[in-house]
């Protein structure tokens, strides 16, 4: 099927691309099928509505960025989502892109996990204080190191 995307024009997707969001993401919870687009040239994703073409969202594998980033989730969670194995889950955080590019930040306290094998997703809600939705993405050493000090 072909849809139009916020930031790769027309697409071409299968259908087993297509995952599901039985309760939407919050926010937009008219929008349950979603489907991922890689970024070319960068570790980024695009998390695209099938429906909407202006619903997308910029993501990144969290462990890319912050190597000790870990939550457990809940039983319900994996029980909705059809989790039976580490193996099967992969997890995103939705980023927000700021000018200079040095200041985007990552919802750490909201990561998106998809079933892999089911293609069941969910916007996991973290009720722990230590993450927030504004994680900078590069940290002030590196920040440091591009512009050589």
């Amino acid at each position: 099927m072909n849809i139009t995307t916020k930031f790769h024009g027309e697409q071409e997707i299968k259908k087993d691309d297509i995952l599901t969001f039985e309760t939407g993401i919050p926010g937009f919870l008219e929008e349950k099928e979603f489907c991922i687009l890689p970024l070319e040239d960068s570790p980024f994703y695009v998390l695209q509505s099938i429906t909407s073409e202006n619903t997308a969202f910029i993501m990144a594998d969290p462990f890319s960025f912050f190597k000790e980033y870990e939550f457990d989730l809940a039983d319900e969670v994996m029980e909705n989502l059809k989790i039976h194995s580490n193996e099967q889950v992969a997890v995103f955080v939705i980023l927000t892109i700021r000018e200079p590019f040095n200041e985007t930040t990552a919802n750490l306290q909201a990561p998106i996990i998809i079933n892999t094998k089911s293609q069941l997703g969910k916007q996991y809600i973290i009720n722990r204080s230590i993450y927030t939705t504004r994680h900078k993405i590069i940290s002030s050493s590196e920040r440091n190191n591009e512009v050589g000090l």
